[in-house]
């Protein structure tokens, strides 16, 4: 398994989850029924602190994840608290630790769910299906998701709400939507992953004891603003060179703000030198935008670049540390050739933005014959075009078609959207915190990409240099709302804002 980068925060799935508790028990000396209680117990103050009032249901499995329910329901109920027990399982069919707690249960025992709607409660417990969980929840444990999800009452998840997959995120039918999930350990996968995110709520992570040392330690993580240190700081004596040169390559009559947007942002990062390669027919408009990059006019047919760009355009990046080739650019047959052609014919590290990634639509194979890095940054409809698919299959799994892209194209992959992904050939993966709702304006993906360029052009390979992106445009996005709050937010303050995230 490949080492966890140290400014992320590690994310787990199933198999690694597992295996820590395993190697926990083995290595460490800890009962699995320890384990348990410790889980029990964190997930019950939770629900006492999220209960006023009122009666609590606590809906349990037959798993481990039911017998967490139960440490909860027992904890609960000696605190005072009026706690309804049901079990989609008959109390046979618990075996292990989730049948020594059944037993340890005072009061009422667990009375089966049969009902389709859940009985009256001010919180219930979702603990019916665990991590492991993987596919399409069946009969009674869908029903009982059903009625959860109608009862009004304020629902808390046990590690992962019941439905939702926590390697990836997907849900594939029924799934609990909780206001709050308590995972157990570290957090899991498919609790920043959408569509998984968006049921989980907020997320409560609880120590149950596992100290330091585990090795199976996940590929994935949370970007963290720890990864401002893999930033290159820059020095007294650089130079505008030094810094990294980026070159932008698009733009078309119409939409001259994208390559612009880019520009700009690229010099924000901290590129010491940015060029924008422009139709030559509307390059007026860039050079009264555009202060600080250079331009250069390249061959265009009625304000759209053509093939014959493609010559001048390598020279131009010749020099050049990162380019970024797409903002804007139309998707006219000619511009989608010259895209065609610079991406197989560039050799510095490249992004691949916007109309970049359109006109490699179902020919991602291509890119993964190039020499240098690369770096694509789709959104659902832009991914589902490249893998030939709908943008709705795309958001429905969005991990498991990121990953498919990155391997097709051998390309660092960026999804964006509040959970944006940060996809490596081979599955590692990093996920954006999120919580950047200033971000959900036009110009915003150019601001990444732009800021992307900048990173790569400083040496930072694919993976970093996405994240470190990804992290510094988060980041930009929340400071940008918290001064002109998130509804006024345009992607010229999120540029204006990405200083204030580089290391000094």
């Amino acid at each position: 398994m490949v080492s966890l980068e140290g400014w992320l925060d590690p994310l787990h799935d199933a198999e690694s989850m597992r295996a820590t508790d395993a190697w926990a028990i083995a290595e460490q000396g800890i009962p699995s029924l320890a384990l348990m209680e410790r889980a029990g117990a964190g997930l019950a103050a939770v629900v006492a602190e999220r209960t006023t009032e009122g009666r609590i249901l606590i809906a349990c499995g037959k798993g481990n994840n039911g017998g967490d329910g139960l440490v909860a329901a027992r904890l609960l109920r000696e605190q005072g608290w009026e706690v309804d027990v049901r079990c989609t399982a008959a109390p046979e069919a618990l075996e292990g630790d989730p049948r020594a707690n059944l037993e340890r249960l005072p009061g009422d025992p667990p009375a089966a769910w049969e009902a389709s709607a859940a009985p009256a409660a001010a919180t219930i417990v979702d603990a019916l299906l665990g991590t492991g969980f993987d596919g399409e929840p069946r009969e009674p444990v869908a029903g009982a998701i059903e009625a959860i999800n109608a009862s009004g009452a304020t629902v808390v998840a046990a590690d992962v709400p019941s439905g939702v997959n926590a390697a990836s995120g997907a849900v594939a039918g029924a799934a609990v939507r909780a206001q709050a999930t308590v995972t157990f350990h570290a957090p899991k996968i498919g609790l920043w992953v959408n569509p998984g995110k968006r049921h989980a709520g907020e997320v409560c992570v609880v120590d149950i004891g596992i100290g330091p040392g585990a090795p199976a330690e996940p590929a994935a993580g949370l970007i963290s603003e720890r990864i401002t240190a893999e930033i290159p700081v820059r020095a007294a004596g650089a130079t505008k060179f030094s810094e990294g040169a980026v070159v932008v390559a698009g733009g078309s009559a119409g939409l001259t703000g994208a390559p612009s947007l880019a520009a700009e942002a690229a010099a924000r990062a901290g590129a010491g030198y940015v060029t924008a390669c422009i139709p030559g027919s509307v390059r007026l408009i860039f050079e009264l935008r555009l202060l600080e990059a250079m331009t250069r006019a390249l061959p265009d047919d009625d304000g759209s670049l053509t093939p014959a760009a493609l010559e001048p355009l390598l020279e131009a990046a010749q020099r050049a540390d990162a380019v970024v080739l797409g903002p804007g650019l139309g998707r006219g047959e000619g511009a989608a050739e010259l895209a065609r052609a610079a991406a197989l014919e560039l050799d510095a590290p490249l992004l691949l933005d916007a109309d970049g990634l359109n006109a490699h639509a179902g020919r991602l194979a291509d890119l993964a014959g190039r020499s240098a890095p690369t770096v694509l940054t789709p959104h659902a409809g832009e991914l589902g075009r490249l893998l030939e698919i709908e943008s709705t299959a795309v958001e429905a799994d969005r991990l498991r078609h990121a990953r498919a892209a990155a391997e097709a194209s051998q390309a660092a992959v960026i999804l964006k959207g509040d959970d944006t992904l940060v996809v490596a050939p081979g599955g590692r993966l990093a996920v954006s915190p999120g919580a950047s709702a200033g971000l959900a304006t036009a110009g915003t993906g150019d601001v990444l990409a732009g800021a992307t360029g900048a990173m790569l052009a400083k040496g930072l390979d694919p993976f970093t240099a996405a994240a470190a992106a990804v992290w510094l445009h988060a980041a930009a996005g929340r400071r940008a709302a918290r001064e002109r709050g998130p509804g006024g937010v345009i992607a010229r303050d999120v540029i204006d804002a990405l200083p204030h995230g580089l290391p000094r």
